[in-house]
């Protein structure tokens, strides 16, 4: 076989376009014929920030709700309208570090978690499954509110957070005024995720099908910061973060049970490790990819490495006032920590929608 060169730019483009296409005819059912509504952010209104300024958060706190042991930092008046801002893999909430204290000082309550298997977020008890199946992440984020007595919140998020903010508002829209979805509606099932995919859309998922492998388990334990520096890299290509910002939030991958649950969620996405029963009937729900009726704002990176659809491709599973936003000058996967002004904006605007 003769030995494969592709130009980095040419094979990027190509997988985009290939994953596109791919995406929007394996899952049918998330297809709509209308066109999202387009816009670029503008600046947060109420603060500005230079990207990067900020490095830690002012408030850090823990509390039982739920399975969990949730380790949360909190800002803005307690009184204020709440907000919940949710990361993903491999990130954790330093991706919210220059976010938070714009939303702050707009006069937002804002509280950002650690999800399970990052930072000092630690389970209540060594007999609980490892668990990372959407509906029982969704559902710590529940616990958490109840446990904070917030009753609505805007939940906001990107990647797994992303995924998690889509399921609150499909599944308890009465607990959510409005949600921010990095790259739309990414709810899905392992029965969904079963039909087979060309070859260069399948290379952005490479981890994924590593990741289903004792080796891959092994070899991710034993590389993890390695491992997930590569990964900022591949999903933000142009994202220039020098090694004490990628440091701060990598101290969170070595929380006791973070191998554990990633390895969860992409082998349960597969079909190749089990959820939980009592998630069962949740599970139903979302493989039917219910529509969202919250107000919401969708947005991507012009760079976003990651495979993602087309806005064009989730329109209609957003059946309330929306809006989605395209976010240029080579932003990537990790869009609240590369643009969060624009990120900021997008919360403060679908709070008024």
């Amino acid at each position: 076989m003769d030995t494969i060169k592709m130009s980095e730019d040419i094979s990027r483009r190509r997988f985009f376009e290939v994953a596109a296409v791919s995406i929007a005819a394996a899952k049918s059912g998330i297809i709509g014929s209308a066109n999202a509504q387009s816009g670029e952010a503008t600046p947060a209104e109420k603060a500005t920030i230079k990207l990067g300024t900020n490095t830690s958060f002012g408030s850090m706190k823990q509390i039982d709700a739920g399975l969990l042991n949730v380790g949360y930092a909190e800002a803005g008046p307690a009184d204020g309208s709440a907000v919940i801002l949710l990361h993903g893999w491999p990130y954790d909430i330093h991706s919210f570090v220059d976010v938070t204290p714009l939303l702050a000082s707009a006069g937002y309550h804002v509280i950002v978690p650690y999800l399970r298997g990052y930072g000092t977020t630690s389970f209540l008890s060594q007999e609980t499954m490892r668990n990372a199946q959407q509906s029982a992440v969704a559902l710590d984020i529940i616990a958490l509110m109840d446990a904070l007595k917030i009753q609505t919140a805007t939940v906001a998020g990107f990647d797994w957070g992303a995924r998690t903010a889509d399921v609150l508002a499909a599944l308890w829209p009465e607990r959510c005024k409005a949600i921010v979805s990095v790259s739309g509606y990414l709810i899905s099932s392992p029965a969904g995720n079963q039909v087979p995919w060309p070859p260069e859309p399948a290379f952005l998922f490479w981890y994924q099908y590593y990741f289903a492998t004792p080796v891959g388990k092994a070899g991710y334990a034993k590389y993890l910061d390695q491992f997930n520096k590569f990964i900022w890299h591949q999903a933000s290509p142009k994202w220039n973060f020098d090694d004490a910002t990628y440091n701060r939030t990598a101290a969170s991958f070595h929380n006791p049970d973070h191998v554990d649950i990633v390895m969860h969620d992409y082998r349960w996405r597969l079909g190749l490790a089990d959820g939980e029963r009592k998630y069962d009937e949740l599970e139903k729900r979302l493989a039917a990819l219910p529509p969202i009726t919250v107000p919401a704002i969708t947005m991507e990176g012009d760079a976003n490495g990651a495979i993602h659809a087309p806005s064009a491709a989730y329109r209609n599973k957003f059946s309330g006032k929306y809006a989605y936003r395209l976010i240029r000058g080579g932003v990537g996967h990790n869009l609240p920590q590369e643009a969060p002004q624009a990120f900021a904006q997008a919360v403060m605007d679908v709070d008024r929608f």
